[in-house]
């Protein structure tokens, strides 16, 4: 049985999402099964739409709408641990080969949960089971525990140009 390692992606920069859905292809062309939970997000990004086009590709959103520039709700907490609960059992399950936790870093950030609940359930996890966990702030406990920890670091933006989100680019 092939280990399975903790990979980070975490830094202002764009692209932490990207490459988790990148790696997530790369992984689906080789045979693999992923399971990618978005936190926080519960927007209508373009990513959802993979499961028409990607066998053992499944996606699944614990946000409601993205809250970053505000106060997190109680219902924006509620949906945050009901998806870790469901991440920690399919974690558990060992059924997948990837699973992503997309913008998690985010989710301890706004304390939906702590960075303790996010070890715990890793620790749990299937040791085949590769995990990649995205998002600005990664709590030191995460980065500790992480096997591979990757920085996006913004140099230049087009947005500071005024340049809004794309669909199929940034969303």
């Amino acid at each position: 049985m092939e280990k399975g390692y903790i990979q980070v992606y975490t830094g202002n920069g764009k692209g932490k999402t990207t490459a988790a859905l990148g790696l997530s292809l790369r992984a689906v062309c080789a045979g693999k099964k992923v399971y990618f939970g978005q936190f926080v997000k519960g927007m209508d990004y373009s990513e959802l739409k993979a499961v028409q086009y990607l066998p053992n590709f499944e996606i699944h959103q614990f946000g409601r709408n993205c809250f970053i520039y505000d106060k997190p709700s109680k219902e924006d907490i509620r949906c945050a641990k009901e998806g870790l609960e469901e991440c920690k059992n399919i974690l558990k399950s060992g059924e997948y080969d990837l699973v992503v936790l997309d913008e998690i870093n985010i989710a301890v950030f706004f304390e939906l949960f702590s960075a303790e609940e996010v070890v715990n359930v890793l620790k749990e996890r299937s040791p085949k089971t590769e995990v990649i966990l995205t998002g600005r702030y990664a709590d030191p406990k995460i980065i500790e525990m992480a096997d591979l920890v990757t920085e996006m670091k913004e140099v230049k933006h087009y947005y500071t140009e005024g340049v809004q989100a794309r669909k199929g680019i940034e969303f």
